[in-house]
């Protein structure tokens, strides 16, 4: 398996220069302008992918559900709705990966939705030009979240799979939402804004967040001032049309 290896952004975060550059650095397979144009074949091992954190989101091979990572252990939800444990030996097409530190940490009010997590979050940042990490355990009284149907080759574009893609509502949970919020000028290599997935306490519900109403929680943040990205060297990426999606298009296929 051959990758491309580069180094995108190295920031200086003001009171952090104590802080392991390493532990601080989103690991990053591929792009979600390549996964948009239906770059779904996997060519990361979450056996690889685990050496470079402990906590993430993604998707797996053949767009074939959602990836939470929490606490180092993958976990996949499908389709079908149910959480399942992949194999080491499974791959991702897509994934960002990191060692989650708490910098800064927030109790949320009781009746929360995303939108305003978004807001609140926000304002208590440093800066909004920096990557974040986010997780936000509590209880939930409302969840909304969506997976993907496995695809087939040849692939139809992101946009295209998202008009398919089956919703779960859960009400009256406990669970973690993980995932990040990174800046605009990254649209394309990842996606701008908040990007989260759920996962339920007993690790039977989840998917890609798209609404929530907070019952209690708090949310914390590691600022990861590093971004690596690794470039698949394979066909499928090659050929893929990684330009011309707006993002209007990148949010319309995440939300």
């Amino acid at each position: 398996m051959k990758h491309v290896w580069i180094l995108m952004l190295v920031a200086l975060c003001t009171g952090c220069s104590t802080v392991s550059r390493d532990r601080d650095t989103i690991y990053q397979v591929s792009t979600l302008q390549a996964l948009m144009a239906g770059a779904y074949d996997g060519n990361a091992s979450l056996k690889e992918l685990r050496r470079h954190g402990d906590f993430g989101i993604g998707t797996f091979h053949a767009l074939n559900g959602e990836m939470v990572v929490s606490e180092g252990k993958f976990f996949q939800v499908r389709s079908d709705g149910k959480v399942y444990r992949p194999k080491s030996t499974e791959l991702s097409p897509y994934a960002n990966l990191t060692y989650f530190e708490k910098d800064l940490s927030y109790i949320l009010p009781r009746g929360t939705t995303f939108d305003q997590l978004k807001v609140l979050v926000d304002a208590g940042l440093p800066t909004t030009n920096l990557p974040y990490a986010i997780r936000l355990a509590g209880k939930f009284s409302y969840v909304k979240t969506r997976s993907v149907p496995v695809q087939s080759k040849p692939y139809p574009p992101l946009a295209e799979v998202a008009k398919t893609q089956p919703v779960f509502e859960f009400t009256n949970r406990t669970g973690v939402l993980i995932g990040y919020r990174l800046p605009e000028y990254l649209a394309g290599v990842n996606m701008p804004g908040y990007h989260l997935h759920f996962l339920s306490a007993e690790k039977d519900a989840g998917g890609h967040l798209l609404d929530f109403v907070l019952g209690e929680g708090t949310v914390e943040v590691d600022v990861s001032p590093v971004l690596h990205i690794v470039l698949p060297e394979t066909e499928e990426f090659s050929r893929a049309a990684t330009t011309g999606a707006s993002k209007e298009d990148l949010h319309a296929a995440e939300r």
